[in-house]
Order: structure tokens, then sequence, then C-alpha cells
């Protein structure tokens, strides 16, 4: 499960990079880093979560 949503969180940091969403703090290209952290915060907790 984890390999497929690493899988689906790049390409959608690919899609953002041919075109960015317009949504509020994904505006500019160089804003995929953001979708990034946020993936690694989610990985974190899911780790976290885990009994």
């Amino acid at each position: 499960m984890m390999k497929i949503l690493a899988v689906l969180i790049i390409l959608l940091m690919v899609t953002h990079l041919i075109r960015p969403f317009g949504l509020p703090g994904l505006k500019r290209r160089a804003d995929v880093w953001k979708i990034g952290l946020a993936f690694a915060f989610a990985m974190g907790l899911t780790v976290l979560l885990r009994p």
C-alpha cells in the first residue's frame, strides 16, 4: 500500500511541475516541495500510528 501511495505522490509532484494546481499555497512550480513535505509528514504519522 505504501509503495502505491509513493508512486501516486510522485505522479502528483510531476503533474504539479508541468502545470501548477492553483490551490492556495500551490500556485507556483517551485511549491512542489510542499507536496513532498506533506507526504513525508503523512508517512511519519502512519509509522507512528501503526500497532
